[in-house]
């Protein structure tokens, strides 16, 4: 049996903690915080499938589960990149109001130790931390957010084949 990893994110949003959530459970939008990924689902019911797809709904990039779904605290999904070969991993997303606005901690667990999912969810992780607390209490994007944001929009032609949406129904 092959070990798993856990990383966990945290930091404080000066904001209520209604707006985070909100901001968090959009669907059918660009998130921004997301890697400017369209969170695609027919509901955030537990058992749901979620896709997380690009903006022109042409590529998903992740798949999983919705496995909790209790808000305004707690959202939790399984997450598996199309891309790669990786078992899932779970996602959750946890809010609590705090002095100063909302604690938002994301946590990766079950993740599989030195797989590509765990290199990509480190990378990630903080990116949708920042980027959220920064859409939530400015209403706009740091330059790095917008220089990955880029990045994510110019690498889109070299999108293997295995990610086109049609593959990955919901």
């Amino acid at each position: 049996m092959s070990e798993k990893e856990k990383a966990v994110f945290r930091i404080i949003i000066d904001a209520p903690l209604d707006d985070v959530w909100r901001e968090l459970t959009k669907t059918n939008v660009v998130l921004p915080f997301f890697f400017g990924s369209v969170l695609d689902t027919k509901g955030l019911i537990p058992g749901n499938r979620i896709c997380m797809r690009t903006s022109d709904r042409k590529y998903t990039g992740v798949v999983g589960e919705v496995l909790e779904y209790d808000p305004p605290h707690r959202f939790s999904h399984t997450f598996r990149f199309t891309q790669l070969d990786d078992a899932p991993c779970r996602v959750t997303y946890d809010l609590r109001a705090v002095d100063g606005g909302t604690e938002f901690t994301l946590t990766a667990s079950d993740i599989p130790s030195g797989s590509k999912s765990a290199k990509y969810m480190e990378q990630g992780g903080e990116f949708i931390v920042k980027t959220l607390k920064a859409i939530v209490e400015r209403k706009h994007l740091p330059f790095k957010s917008r220089m990955v944001l880029l990045m994510c929009a110019l690498s889109k032609p070299f999108t293997p084949r295995r990610a086109l949406s049609d593959k990955w129904p919901l």
